[in-house]
C-alpha cells in the first residue's frame, strides 16, 4: 500500500491533513449552503402551485356552478318562450288589421263620390276598403281588418270644395262624411276643427300607437302633399321593420321630402284625387285686389342689403319710388293698382325685418335654427321629438325675422286657408322685379304673378 511519502520518511506530517481538512470542511459548507438553497426554491414553487391550484380549482367550481344555473335559467326561459309563442302565435292571425290615417285636408276623394253625398260616402268606404285588401293581401285563411280614420278640419274643407266647384252646397260634404261613417263599422271621419296642428297631431300620435302593436300589419298614411310630416317620418323609420310597415297613400303628387324617406308609396287614382283644390273665378279682374304692386321686395333682395348704424327696417312688400329732382315739389305719386291677385285670401301683410337682425338668425344651422312653430304659435306640438331649438327667447325684431322665414315656406292650403293667423305663405314672397329669386322656391308657379321668370332651376311641380 502506497503511503504517498506521510510519516517522518516521506517529509509531510500532520499540518499536511490539517490543510486538507480545512478544504473539506470549505466544500462541505458550500455544498451544504446550496441543498438548502434548492429545498428552499422547491418549497416557494410548491407554495405558490398549490395556491394557484386552489385559485382555479374554486374559480371551476364557480363555473359549474354559473353554468348550471344558466342552464337552468335557459331552460327556464325557452319553456316560457314557448308557451308564450303558443298563446301568441293565434293571436295575429285572429285579429290583424291594416290602419289608414287621412289627413282628409290634403288627401281629397274624388268628387263622383263626395257629390252623391250619403250614398257616395259608402261606396267610398266600400272602394278603399276593397282596392286596400287588393293591395295589401296576406293570408287567405285569415280575415284582415281595415280600419280607416280620416281627420279634416271639415267647415274648412266644406269651403274649399265649393271654392274648387267640386260641390255646389258645403252641406253635402256632410252628407257625404255620414255616408263614409255608416259605410263600416271601423270607418270613421273625423272633424277636429280649425288649426293645421290639430290634424298633425292626431295623424301622428295615431301612427306612434299603432306602429307599437304588433296585430298592425301596415299603416297607410294619407300625406303625401304635407312635407311638414317628413322630419316625423325620419324619425320613425329606424329600421327596415317599421319601414316595411308604412306606406305613404298618395293623392296628390309625393311632396320631395317625404320622397326622401325611401318609404313605399301607393295611390288609388279611382278613389282620391291626384290635384289640389284650386280656387276657380271666372275673371280675375272682377276680384277684389288689395292696394300694394305686386313687384315687392323679396326675401332673396332683403339679403343683399348691407346694414347700416343704427340698421334699417324694411317692409314686404315695398313699393318702388320714382326718384325726383332735389326741391321739386311734385306730389308722390299713387302706387299702381296691382293687375294680379292670387285668389280669395289675397296677398299677405308685409312684414317688416331689421336688416342686422335678419343676417345673424341667417347663421343659425341644422338644430340651432329656431323653431317657426314653437315661437310664432307656440307651444311646439312635437315636443322633445322636434329637431330645432325651442329654448330661447327671441325678441320682436328676432320674431319678425322668424315670420319671414315661416312666410317662405307654402301653406298646404294655398289661397283657401281661413286661418287668420297663419304662419306659411299663400303665395311666393320671393318676387322681384317680375323674377322668383329664391333658390330653392318652394311655391308653384300659379302661386306667381303671371308671367313670372325663375332665376333659379325648378323641379317640376309636385
Amino acid at each position: 500500500m502506497d503511503s504517498k511519502g506521510y510519516g517522518p520518511v516521506g517529509g509531510q506530517g500532520l499540518m499536511a491533513f490539517v490543510h486538507r481538512y480545512h478544504e473539506y470542511e470549505a466544500q462541505k459548507e458550500t455544498t451544504h449552503e446550496f441543498i438548502k438553497d434548492l429545498l428552499l426554491y422547491a418549497e416557494g414553487i410548491e407554495s405558490h402551485y398549490l395556491q394557484e391550484n386552489h385559485r382555479l380549482r374554486k374559480a371551476l367550481d364557480d363555473a359549474r356552478l354559473d353554468l348550471d344555473g344558466s342552464t337552468k335559467f335557459r331552460k327556464d326561459l325557452e319553456q316560457r318562450l314557448r308557451d308564450m309563442e303558443t298563446r301568441l302565435g293565434f293571436v295575429p292571425d285572429r285579429n290583424p288589421y291594416i290602419q289608414v290615417l287621412i289627413d282628409g285636408d290634403g288627401l281629397f276623394f274624388k268628387e263622383q263620390y263626395i257629390k252623391q253625398g250619403v250614398e257616395g260616402g259608402r261606396k267610398a268606404a266600400e272602394d278603399l276598403r276593397k282596392a286596400i285588401v287588393d293591395k295589401f293581401s296576406y293570408s287567405k285563411e285569415t280575415a284582415v281588418e281595415i280600419s280607416v280614420k280620416v281627420v279634416a278640419n271639415v267647415p274648412g274643407l266644406s269651403k274649399a270644395m265649393k271654392r274648387d266647384g267640386c260641390v255646389e252646397t258645403e252641406t253635402i260634404l256632410y252628407a257625404f262624411i255620414s255616408g263614409f261613417n255608416q259605410g263600416k263599422a271601423s270607418f270613421d271621419f273625423v272633424d277636429v276643427g280649425h288649426g293645421k296642428e290639430r290634424t298633425d297631431a292626431k295623424i301622428l300620435e295615431c301612427t306612434r300607437f299603432h306602429l307599437r302593436n304588433f296585430n298592425c300589419k301596415q299603416v297607410l298614411l294619407g300625406i303625401s302633399h304635407d312635407a311638414g310630416y317628413a322630419s316625423f317620418l325620419g324619425d320613425i323609420v329606424h329600421n327596415d321593420d317599421t319601414k316595411q310597415r308604412i306606406t305613404i297613400l298618395e293623392g296628390s303628387p309625393t311632396v320631395p321630402d317625404i320622397v326622401a324617406t325611401g318609404i313605399s308609396i301607393v295611390s288609388f287614382k279611382n278613389i282620391f284625387r291626384s290635384e289640389k283644390l284650386r280656387f276657380k273665378s271666372p275673371s280675375l279682374s272682377t276680384l277684389s285686389t288689395p292696394r300694394v304692386p305686386s313687384n315687392g321686395a323679396s326675401y332673396a333682395a332683403i339679403t343683399q342689403v348691407k346694414g347700416a348704424d343704427p340698421p334699417p327696417k324694411i317692409t314686404l312688400p315695398i313699393p318702388l319710388k320714382t326718384a325726383t329732382p332735389a326741391g321739386s315739389s311734385k306730389p308722390p305719386t299713387k302706387p299702381p293698382t296691382p293687375v294680379w291677385n292670387p285668389g280669395p285670401r289675397g296677398l299677405d301683410p308685409p312684414i317688416q325685418v331689421n336688416i342686422a337682425v335678419l343676417e345673424r338668425m341667417k347663421k343659425r344651422k341644422d338644430q340651432d335654427k329656431l323653431c317657426n312653430n314653437h315661437f310664432l304659435r307656440g307651444p311646439c306640438t312635437k315636443g322633445d321629438e322636434c329637431t330645432f331649438e325651442h329654448n330661447y327667447k327671441p325678441s320682436k325684431e328676432e320674431k319678425n325675422v322668424i315670420a319671414l322665414f315661416a312666410r317662405l315656406n307654402p301653406c298646404t292650403k294655398g289661397q283657401d286657408c281661413d286661418v287668420d293667423n297663419c304662419i306659411y305663405g299663400h303665395h311666393c314672397p320671393s318676387v322681384v322685379n317680375g323674377t322668383c329669386t329664391h333658390p330653392h322656391c318652394k311655391f308653384h308657379v300659379d302661386e306667381h304673378p303671371p308671367g313670372t321668370k325663375f332665376k333659379h332651376p325648378r323641379h317640376s311641380d309636385w
